[in-house]
């Protein structure tokens, strides 16, 4: 559904809906249908809390993680619907629950897919109740039975670790999609940086695919299913940032994960920590650390995806760094670095900062 965006000033029906369900989360005392500086503050608290920007700004992305809040696990029947995928909290329950059983719900996304489905028939199966993949009282009522007496693992992250030790630690044949920002103020910048790593990891033996061309801007839903069409290792995502204070400066990092829902990639956490470390090795840029974000991009891609924000335009130090193209390869050597440290093994990673591209080629880590 559209959706238009709600701030500070707005009033009506809709601001009535969404602040029922802030109050509800605790994040507000009452319901309003005025969108005041209390509203603002409580919206910019559960961003804070669901890992979107902070805005304060109800954009169509706080709708939908607001309504996905209102759905706790038993509040409703829950199902497998091809065209039109249920969503909410109390989906992400239930694959979080099921994970930690050890049945593959798929990435704690939010969705009953079809993955999700599977499951739920697995854990029905094991139980003894009815096996129609629907998760209704019967099958809540058995994971709740369930809650104290089978203790949580990471299967998920395991699963992720075990395919990236099956592809192997060569780049050769490893499949990775580069998404370049399209955002008119940082196109041409994040563009050209995209086209060097491609060539760099072309060279390395990988199959690239770039989400976007000179001509071709395709939206993020377009490019999550360009991501999820193939049998894609990585997604990275290049960016700037910007911002009202000029000092506002230095390189971050963002990987799918929520604190409120204890989930995160684990792959995707981890080649962000290896791309955060390789680049303020090698550069001179702030370390703005790495942190986990729920996007539309990190969360619906089935492969492990980085955002990297490769500093601030705003700011006139980063924005000459930018611009100058040795200190743009000096940035695509660190990402390439980053990419074949996550898959070497522990034993034969190396200290950051310290691999360059001809060291791959002499260690055989490419095979064309």
């Amino acid at each position: 559904m559209s959706f238009v965006d709600l701030s500070l000033g707005d009033h009506g029906d809709v601001v009535a809906q969404l602040t029922t369900t802030l109050s509800r989360l605790g994040f507000l005392t009452a319901a309003t249908r005025d969108f005041d500086g209390t509203v603002e503050a409580a919206v910019k608290a559960f961003q804070q809390e669901r890992g979107l920007s902070v805005t304060g700004i109800i954009s169509g992305t706080t709708f939908r993680a607001l309504e996905d809040a209102r759905w706790k696990l038993g509040d409703r029947i829950i199902s497998y619907t091809p065209q039109n995928l249920m969503r909410g909290d109390d989906v992400t329950a239930l694959q979080t629950r099921l994970g930690e059983m050890g049945f593959n719900a798929g990435k704690v996304d939010g969705f009953f897919g079809p993955l999700t489905e599977s499951a739920v028939k697995e854990f029905q199966k094991s139980v003894g109740v009815k096996v129609d993949g629907v998760c209704g009282p019967g099958t809540i009522i058995a994971l709740m039975r369930l809650v104290k007496t089978v203790a949580g693992s990471a299967p998920t992250g395991l699963r992720e670790d075990a395919i990236r030790t099956k592809r192997g630690p060569a780049l050769a044949n490893k499949v990775i999609v580069i998404d370049p920002s399209s955002q008119s103020e940082d196109a041409d910048i994040c563009f050209d940086i995209a086209q060097r790593l491609e060539g760099r990891l072309i060279a390395l033996g990988v199959a690239v695919l770039l989400t976007r061309s000179a001509t071709m801007n395709p939206s993020d839903s377009q490019k999550i299913a360009l991501a999820n069409s193939g049998n894609t290792d990585l997604v990275i995502s290049l960016h700037t940032d910007n911002y009202k204070n000029s000092l506002a400066n230095g390189v971050a990092t963002y990987y799918y994960g929520s604190e409120h829902h204890g989930v995160a990639s684990v792959m995707g956490e981890k080649f962000a920590a290896l791309l955060q470390r390789e680049i303020t090795a090698r550069t001179d840029l702030l370390n703005c650390r790495t942190h986990a974000k729920t996007w539309d991009l990190l969360r619906l891609t089935k492969a492990p995806t980085v955002r990297v924000d490769l500093g601030y335009l705003s700011n006139p130090g980063d924005a000459k760094r930018l611009a100058d193209p040795i200190f743009r390869e000096t940035i695509v050597e660190s990402m390439a670095i980053a990419i074949q440290r996550l898959y070497l093994s522990d034993e034969s990673d190396a200290k950051t900062g310290t691999l360059r591209i001809s060291d791959l080629r002499r260690a055989g880590l490419r095979t064309t």
